[in-house]
């Protein structure tokens, strides 16, 4: 659940690539922004009600402002498009304190895989190993150097003799990853971040490479068709929810989510996503057994079933307590 917000305003709006704009906020009254590590996130209240994920991708050092990258979706639900067409500069907007579930650790030296926009995370990340003087190499895979958000940011600057860039019709540029990954050794951590296809096929020449899973870290900005949660699918039931702090007992429809069914009985709980990818729905769980179905939480937090994300996920008991 989101918990903490703050206010910033639009400094800046700029064309990083086709269909790709970045963002620049900053705080309203010229103070510093809140600490934050390489790979965390903020979430972003956007014009229409939408709330979404955006990386931090500037030195994580410079808490004199955000940048953000964002990608128009062709299927958008509505967050990007109101990004590119409706926030403008001198905009208010408001914000999370930044989030890390996609964090950079301490390893003599680091592979950085990014796909498309999954550029943002591994874009800080890359600044923070090259302002420490560690060892690492950022794999940069587009479509088409038109595409290719803050190339010339990384090309041109202290980044470039650690940078790779691969395009997909530019033959020449492929990304050899299992020749990459196979000079991984113990001492290497394996980052990836881009479209659901990339992610795979990266984790996946990692594991053929004999990469230990344990060094392989990965953040999703959104599932593939084949791979969405099925909330509801065919054979669901219906069950109820219990708030803990009223006591009050609401029911969940076998076809209707459970953020859907509370949202129309008067109860809101912050959703972006809808696909249990981002957290933002995050909610603890008092009683009961969730039936966990999203790739947010850890298989050692599902086994907790202390929280859940109810923007998909369900109940196997006939009843869930929850911490609202």
């Amino acid at each position: 659940m989101i918990t903490e917000s703050l206010s910033v305003r639009v400094a800046g709006k700029h064309q990083a690539a086709r269909d790709v704009v970045s963002l620049e906020l900053v705080d309203p009254d010229g103070g510093l922004l809140p600490e934050f590590s390489p790979g965390a996130h903020i979430d972003v209240h956007l014009p229409g009600g939408y709330i979404r994920q955006y990386s931090l991708l500037n030195d994580c050092l410079q808490r004199s402002r955000f940048l953000i990258g964002v990608l128009r979706e062709p299927r958008s639900r509505g967050g990007s498009a109101a990004v590119h067409d409706l926030v403008q500069v001198g905009d208010l907007l408001r914000i999370s304190a930044p989030r890390n579930r996609f964090p950079l650790v301490a390893a003599e030296r680091s592979l950085l895989f990014a796909g498309g926009i999954g550029i943002t995370p591994l874009l800080c990340m890359a600044r923070r190993l090259q302002a420490t003087g560690a060892a690492f190499e950022l794999h940069y895979s587009c479509r088409s150097r038109d595409r290719a958000a803050f190339l010339d940011e990384i090309l041109d600057s202290a980044l470039a003799g650690h940078a790779r860039a691969h395009f997909d019709d530019e033959p020449d540029t492929a990304l050899d990853a299992r020749a990459v990954l196979a000079a991984a050794d113990a001492r290497t951590h394996v980052y990836v971040c881009g479209p659901s296809g990339y992610i795979d096929f990266v984790r996946d020449q990692a594991r053929d490479a004999g990469v230990d899973e344990a060094r392989v870290h990965f953040e999703r900005f959104a599932l593939d068709e084949d791979q969405c949660p099925a909330a509801p699918a065919e054979g669901d039931t219906a069950f109820q929810v219990q708030l803990a702090s009223t006591g009050e007992v609401f029911d969940i429809p076998a076809d209707e989510t459970i953020t859907s069914a509370l949202d129309r009985q008067g109860v809101f709980i912050p959703v972006s996503c809808e696909e249990g990818i981002c957290g933002t729905c995050l909610t603890g769980v008092r009683a009961g057994i969730p039936d966990h179905r999203d790739s947010y939480l850890t298989e050692a937090e599902h086994a907790a079933n202390d929280q859940f994300t109810p923007c998909c996920s369900r109940a196997r008991t006939p009843l869930l307590v929850l911490d609202l």
